[in-house]
Formats: C-alpha cells, sequence, structure tokens
C-alpha cells in the first residue's frame, strides 16, 4: 500500500534464530543448532515467497552482521556502567549437568495454576515470575527435578526508564492512536512496575557475551533479536553496496518506525526496544528513532482452538499452497484479521470467502465486463457518453473508494479497509445489473459503452486498490487491462483512454468444492463442516441447573470502564431491587445503547471485582459469526424480576 503511494519504505524481517527452542529442537534430532536454524530459515523463506510477502531482505540473527550489532550495544552498555551483574539462583539439572534455561523447565504456573508453565513465564496467563516461584519443576532434559544454583548474569535496568516509557507511550497514542489492546499491555507492565532483566544467560547456543569471565554464557534473546531490525536494513545497505545506507532511516529524526508484529511481542516492542534504544541515544551521539505506532494483531485460532503442530492442529502455509493459490487465504485472513481479539479460521468460511466473495462479486464482475467488451467492442475501451446520473453515482463510488480504504488502513484498520473495496466490487456488479447492457446493446450502443467504459474503470480501480491483499490476481487483471498500476491517489480516475485495447480475459478465481473441504476437515477428525466448531460439555444433573436463578431485568445506566476496552458498567432495575453488573460487551454496543432493554440476568452469582468495580449479575449474550455480541432481550411485556424457567 505504502508503495503505491510513492512511499520510500523498507519492510524488513527475519528469523529469530538463538531460541532455546532451537537447542530443543536439535538435542531431540540429535543434530546441531545451526542445522536446525537452516532449515527452517530456509521453509520459512520459501513460504514468504510463495505467499507473496514482499520483504526488502529476509533477514537472519545467525549472520555475522547481527551479532557484530548486538555486541556493540551490549559492550556500550557495559562499558558505559550502565549493566548491574547480579548473582542469581537459576534452576541447574544435576543428571544432565547444566543450567536450565526457561523452556528447559516446566511447572505449575504460581498465578493461574497452569501445569505446563515455563520457569519465568506463563504463556496461559501472561504472567512473570521468579524462577523460585515456580510449582513442580521438572526438567525437560532429565525429566528430573532441578536445583536452584547460584550464577551470575549482567541486567538491564528497565525500571530506570518506566516514567519515560510511560511519557513516550502516552505521546505515541496521542499523536498516533495507538490500538487499545496494545495499550492495555503496556498499561499491565507498566502497574506492576518494571523490574531489572537479565540480558545474558547460561547457554552455548546464540551470540557470546563480548566480556571477560564470560565463559558459557550468551546475550539473552529478548534483548539481541529486537536488533535484528538494524541488522538486516544494515544487510539489506551492503547488499545494494551502499553501507551506510541504514543510517538514512534507523538514524533519521524523519523517519516512521511501524511495527507489526502479534500480541505476543508487544512488551518487547512498546518497553523493551524503546528502552534499550533511549539507553543507546543517552550514552551516544548517533541516535535512534524509536516506534511510531505497534498495530499489533491478537491470535489467529484455526476450527476453534489454538493452532498446535504437536497435536497435527492446523496446516503449514507451503502444505496450504499445494492445495490452494495464496490469494484465496491472502484475502480470507485479511477480511477476518484478528485487529483486536482473537480470531478463527475457518475451512468453510474459507470456502465462503472465495466462492461467494472473490468468484461470484469480484470474479464474476470482471469476467461479464470483459465478455461483453469482447463481443460487442472487439476488446477495446469503448467512449464515454452523455452520462446518466446512475453513471455519475458510479464514477463518484470509484473516485471517492481508494481515499475511503487509505483512510482506513492508516488506522491499521485492514478487515475495514478490505470490506470497503470490496463493496466496490458488489456496486459494480449492482450497476452492471441496472444498467442491462445487454438489452440497451440492441437500440443505445453509445450508452451501452458508457456502461462498458465505467465498469472497465472500476476493475482498473479495484485491481490497483486490492493489490496489497491479492497481488497474484491483480496482476493477472492488469495483464488482461493492458495496462500498469498508477499511484494510489489517482487510481480512481480515468485510468483507460477509449480505444485502449485489452487483452483475452481469464478465469480468476476457481470456485472450491465441497469435497475438497471435507477432505482437509476430516484430516483433523473433525466428522462434520460447521460455520462454528461444535464444543462438548459434560452433561449435568437438573438439580444443577436449577440452581441457576435467571430473571427479567431492565437496563436503566450505562458507561464505560476507564482502562477497559471489552467492559461496560451497567445499572439494572429488578423491580424490588437495583444492582450494578459489568459486563464485557463494550465493542459490541455503545452505553446509550442499552438503556430500556430488558435483558436475561443471572441473579445468583457470588459477586466479582472488575477493574475496581462490583459485579453483581451476569447478563446472557449471544457471539455471532462476526464476533459481536447480542444481548438476550424480552419485550416489555414481562414484569421486571420474573425469573426464567
Amino acid at each position: 500500500y505504502k508503495r503505491l503511494n510513492g512511499v520510500d519504505i523498507l519492510y524488513v524481517c527475519g528469523s529469530d534464530e538463538h531460541g532455546v527452542p532451537i537447542t530443543i529442537t536439535a538435542d531431540k534430532e540429535k543434530i546441531k543448532p545451526q542445522e536446525v536454524i537452516d532449515r527452517f530459515h530456509n521453509i520459512n523463506k520459501d513460504a514468504f515467497e510463495k505467499f507473496g510477502m514482499s520483504f526488502d531482505i529476509y533477514s537472519r540473527t545467525s549472520i555475522p552482521l547481527h551479532h557484530e550489532t548486538a555486541q556493540t550495544f551490549f559492550k556500550s552498555f557495559h562499558e558505559k556502567g550502565l549493566l548491574n551483574e547480579k548473582k542469581t539462583m537459576q534452576f541447574y539439572d544435576e543428571k544432565a549437568k547444566m543450567f536450565l534455561p526457561d523452556r528447559y523447565v516446566e511447572g505449575t504456573c504460581p498465578n493461574c495454576g497452569y501445569e505446563e508453565a515455563r520457569s519465568d513465564e506463563c504463556e496461559n496467563c501472561g504472567a512473570l515470575y521468579d524462577p523460585s516461584e515456580l510449582k513442580n519443576p521438572k526438567s525437560k532434559i532429565s525429566g528430573e527435578t532441578p536445583v536452584l544454583k547460584e550464577t551470575s548474569h549482567w541486567y538491564f535496568p528497565l525500571g530506570n526508564y518506566q516514567q519515560r516509557l510511560e511519557e513516550y507511550v502516552s505521546l505515541m497514542d496521542k499523536e498516533h492512536n495507538w490500538k487499545e489492546n496494545v495499550l492495555q499491555y503496556c498499561r499491565g507492565w507498566f502497574k506492576d512496575g518494571l523490574k531489572d532483566r537479565a540480558v545474558t544467560r547460561d547457554l552455548d547456543w546464540g551470540i557470546k557475551v563480548p566480556v571477560d569471565n564470560a565463559d558459557g554464557k550468551v546475550i539473552y534473546v529478548w534483548f539481541e533479536a529486537v536488533l535484528g531490525y538494524i541488522s538486516a536494513t544494515k544487510e539489506l545497505s551492503q547488499k545494494l553496496n551502499k553501507p551506510d545506507l541504514w543510517k538514512d532511516y534507523w538514524q533519521n529524526e524523519g523517519t516512521r518506525y511501524i511495527a507489526f508484529i502479534g500480541k505476543d511481542n508487544v512488551v518487547f516492542h512498546t518497553i523493551i526496544f524503546p528502552a534499550i534504544l533511549m539507553a543507546w541515544n543517552d550514552n551516544n551521539s548517533d541516535k535512534y528513532i524509536l516506534p511510531e505506532n505497534v498495530p499489533a494483531n491478537e491470535f489467529l485460532n484455526f476450527e476453534g482452538k489454538k493452532f498446535s503442530k504437536s497435536r497435527g492442529w492446523g496446516i503449514d502455509v507451503i502444505d496450504f499452497l499445494k492445495i490452494f493459490p495464496p490469494d484465496p487465504l491472502r484475502y480470507t485472513l485479511a477480511a477476518n484479521l484478528p485487529e483486536n481479539k482473537d480470531t478463527d479460521f475457518y475451512w468453510k468460511e474459507f470456502q465462503g470467502r472465495n466462492n461467494n466473495e472473490l468468484a461470484d462479486i469480484l470474479g464474476n464482475f470482471i469476467n461479464r465486463t470483459f465478455i461483453f467488451a469482447k463481443k460487442h467492442f472487439d476488446l477495446t475501451v469503448p467512449e464515454r457518453g452523455t452520462l446518466a446520473q446512475i453513471d455519475e453515482e458510479m464514477l463518484s463510488l470509484i473516485q471517492e473508494t481508494p481515499f475511503k480504504a487509505a483512510k482506513l488502513l492508516e488506522n491499521y484498520k485492514v478487515k475495514d479497509a478490505v470490506l470497503e473495496i470490496m463493496n466496490l466490487a458488489r456496486a459494480g456488479n449492482k450497476y452492471f445489473n441496472d444498467s442491462e447492457p445487454w438489452t440497451i446493446i440492441k437500440n443505445d450502443k453509445a450508452k451501452c459503452a458508457t456502461t462498458i467504459n465505467i465498469c472497465l474503470q472500476t476493475i482498473y480501480t479495484l485491481a490497483e486498490i486490492l493489490s496489497p491483499v491479492i497481488p497474484f490476481s491483480c496482476e493477472k487483471i492488469f495483464k488482461m487491462l493492458n495496462s500498469e498500476k498508477t499511484i494510489w491517489d489517482l487510481c480512481g480516475k480515468d485510468n483507460l483512454s477509449a480505444g485502449h485495447k485489452l487483452n483475452e480475459p481469464e478465469i480468476l478465481f476457481t470456485k472450491i468444492e465441497d469435497e475438497t473441504i471435507e477432505k482437509q476437515v476430516n484430516k483433523l477428525g473433525v466428522t462434520e463442516v460447521n460455520e462454528e466448531t461444535e464444543i462438548k460439555v459434560p452433561l449435568i444433573a437438573y438439580e444443577d441447573f436449577s440452581k441457576v436463578q435467571l430473571k427479567i431485568a431492565e437496563v436503566i445506566g450505562a458507561e464505560k470502564i476507564k482502562k477497559s476496552s471489552k467492559l461496560l458498567k451497567l445499572q439494572v432495575d429488578l423491580g424490588n431491587e437495583k444492582r450494578q453488573v459489568v459486563a464485557g460487551i463494550a465493542k459490541s454496543y455503545a452505553p446509550e445503547a442499552l438503556i430500556g432493554k430488558r435483558i436475561v440476568l443471572v441473579a445468583n452469582l457470588q459477586p466479582a471485582q472488575l477493574f475496581g468495580e462490583e459485579s453483581q449479575g451476569m447478563i446472557l449474550a449471544v457471539e455471532d459469526s462476526e464476533g459481536t455480541l447480542n444481548v438476550l432481550e424480552t419485550n416489555n411485556k414481562v414484569k421486571l424480576g420474573t425469573q426464567v424457567k
């Protein structure tokens, strides 16, 4: 999208190759870590290329240039006395005779009780804790209970930067409207207080600590991996024979740095990386820029569950692309992006997006226009004649849509942008139908020519503004149009002059048959293809259900809860009493929209504290396929306080 706007932009990414999972895999396969990372780097790079990811460079953190970059930062901090050396207690496997990194230890989370938590972090609840707090620890190397043994490490004083980081996040949010889910992660860390973080660990695999008396220690991956964006840009500069080019981006105040990541990496890009760069800038003359925005997404699940290679739940991109072309998947993901909450990939939805939207709406509009142009205008763009109101309205829509979509993309609302663009394709189909070119060609060829001219202009605009989403298909469309892209702001103008010769049309999207989808679902062991994954729950006795007291209540007050994007504080009237209820429906309802609704309340729940507010019940709601919550309502004839039976 930015390239279509003529922006000088670098899109960098790379393989993070020093994490402990690498050594675990190497140990299991009895091979060297280098063999593991070489294999996965090539797999990842191949997958990205086939999927159409247009990185300027896909780098890796094992290259010498990255080692040099990370060691330069570490040495600078060490020499200037910024790092604190501390003796700590770490898990040690006496049988394997080695200190155990976090992922080599599993136990019970002291916060939520999750039984597969790592030694210092729980992926279930996100809690961070000291290894000594982990309950029932076990070594993944030997299966033995590890002991805590003293070791020495260097620490980065993250807490010293808390005030500046809070000010930085607040300023960036004010100026660039950060996503609420990202802000919630930041606020959570700030509320708990930032603490010193170890920048070294006891491990053989990784970037060696560049100081004396540091044998057997490497730079912690959390510290060096984020520096990979800098080293990747350096690598690209060297490949372009412009070794200092990277400075024009990373050390130029005019550069905008945007980090597109998943929610599990928010803290590293909003707190830790900025703190590292602040520390460098405080002590060196060459200053780095900080992230302007971190529009992180939530997680994408698969058919109602988390992706899991070990359980065979999901599909690999390369395997997917052996069966289907990339564009239908790119479109499905863009239209269902987990921008503010976790979403799911469902095979049936994928089929529907391809068949009902790409094939029936976009593909059908393009195909029928080209077939008509071939049959009646010799594959030439016909003259545009006198415009009727329907023509002027369509031309206005062609001009407006790129700007509407651009505004949404600039605010990282990809789902809404895709919907806006597809609405233009829908409008194109409607315009074609309402204009009835198959009828007017018989009596008024000039009027028919105007219709086809405008349809072709619509196709040109669609090809440009959809190219960031479905690039392979749009490349084919431009070939059919015998034309090239312009810049985004001009793609809604007249880009195909009368008399311009078109190329032969081709089918852009092939419909996916039910049998093909069922075959994929059956690989998962799912017996039915449903829009939603059915969740089986154990049966309960009637006596248990009868304990739940459901009553009719009316919402008489509603307001948002500060510091929460999901919760609303409601005041409800049960007829003989009034209560306060906290409900997680803020993303589906404006507070004022709930006033006067008669809802169903679980009236005998134990009160709970949520964000400092007491909730005296729970309202019933149902979630639709789009993730919108709809509260269950009744009419005004039902008396307040009536029990649902």
